[in-house]
């Protein structure tokens, strides 16, 4: 998200990837177009990694997920029209376009065999289950011999 308008250039372009990095962890696409970057939230539990990902007005056949080499991407992309007939005369008629992509780096505790995702309530949950050795062991005596 930009923490300048989008009309407002009296900066240099390069602020713009400066205010829209993600620095913890992820990458953000900056659309030119509605500038749309859903909010996320990373929780670790002592199983697993979940993505909470705030996207409202989506049904989750407009989502979509892909694991490649350790890369989880996210995306969507909506074009919303309204059916009109040849009678019609606009004004002005307007059309949405909403789109969006995060990339995240997988750290290498993640069994990317395993990740499961779901949709309620306008928000998407990812889990991404961690391998067994990466997963805390409960605390254990040694004997010395």
């Amino acid at each position: 998200m930009s923490l300048l308008k989008n009309t407002d250039r009296r900066l240099p372009f390069i602020f713009d990837d400066l205010l829209t990095t993600d620095w913890f962890g992820g990458t953000t696409n900056v659309n030119k177009i509605g500038r749309y970057t859903p909010a996320v939230n990373v929780k670790e539990t002592e199983n697993d990694f979940v993505l909470e990902l705030a996207v409202p007005g989506l049904k989750k056949e407009d989502v979509g997920i892909e694991l490649n080499h350790d890369v989880l991407t996210i995306s969507s992309e909506v074009t919303s029209k309204t059916e009109t007939s040849e009678n019609d005369r606009y004004t002005r008629k307007e059309f949405g376009y909403r789109s969006f992509k995060r990339l995240f780096s997988l750290p290498d505790s993640v069994d990317g065999t395993a990740i499961g995702a779901s949709y309620e309530n306008g928000i998407l949950l990812v889990t991404l289950p961690k391998k067994e050795e990466a997963k805390v062991q409960p605390k254990r005596l040694i004997e010395i011999s």
